[in-house]
């Protein structure tokens, strides 16, 4: 789907609520570090302002951008912040939490936080009731929108999720607030991978973020796992592993 649709993709999906909020994630596949989401939160006002209208388009599954593109869109969307004009929150789930709960449950985690940090899910049970509910909920929320919010997440619907939610495969190319939460869950990962490299020097982690390439399979083989590879997803690599100190033990 072209880039210039996506803005018209969000203002269908917002007909009938005030508010949009585009959810997505990062990191799913990689072999190390925390999976990390993202919640933006968009108004029909914002959709058709002066900055969506003209600048949007540039916006895009984060996948699909450089890196010195994202980078550029961040320091965009924190002006937008700033201003009002957007509210978008990021959540995590460690590596110990990818373990205990699996992929899937920690990516959900993740969501879940990222959310919680805009608007409480029970908010969302009852809006239908109870429309002016918002307004009443406690100032540690970064958002509290007058009336009624729709939640849209990338993938597939999410079972057992605590917001009710619509699900679109691809979302992060078709709507403009999953793509903006895309970008944003990607650079706060990113700038976290970075991090691990001063920690963990050896493996990496600042070129490939820590997924499974040549170059980080080649370093886990030769160093081993560090605190912050999660073991399931290293399984069958380190399976095949020879220790050094074995191999004068094979001559």
């Amino acid at each position: 789907m072209k880039r210039r649709q996506l803005r018209g993709f969000d203002l269908k999906q917002i007909q009938g609520v005030t508010h949009l909020i585009g959810v997505d994630e990062v990191g799913r596949g990689a072999f190390a570090g925390p999976v990390v989401a993202a919640a933006v939160v968009v108004s029909r006002d914002f959709l058709e302002s002066r900055w969506a209208v003209a600048k949007s388009g540039r916006v895009n599954d984060s996948k699909a951008l450089t890196a010195e593109q994202r980078e550029e869109l961040w320091v965009e969307f924190e002006e937008l912040a700033a201003a009002g004009s957007i509210h978008a929150q990021h959540g995590l789930a460690t590596v110990d939490e990818i373990q205990e709960l699996n992929i899937l449950g920690a990516t959900k985690l993740a969501m879940r936080r990222a959310l919680e940090a805009l608007y409480p899910p029970e908010a969302f049970e009852r809006q239908r009731e109870e429309p002016d509910l918002f307004s009443s909920f406690e100032e540690r929320r970064s958002f509290q929108p007058a009336v009624s919010a729709r939640v849209i997440v990338d993938g597939l619907p999410l079972r057992g999720f605590p917001y009710p939610h619509a699900a679109f495969v691809h979302g992060d190319a078709r709507s403009l607030c999953i793509a903006m939460a895309s970008i944003i869950a990607k650079v706060t990962r990113d700038r976290m991978m970075v991090e691990f490299e001063a920690k963990y020097p050896g493996y990496g982690f600042a070129r490939h973020k820590g997924y499974g390439t040549d170059e980080h399979r080649e370093a886990v083989l030769r160093l081993g796992r560090c605190q912050e590879h999660r073991e399931a997803f290293l399984r069958k690599l380190l399976a095949v592993r020879v220790d050094p100190a074995q191999m004068n033990l094979l001559e």
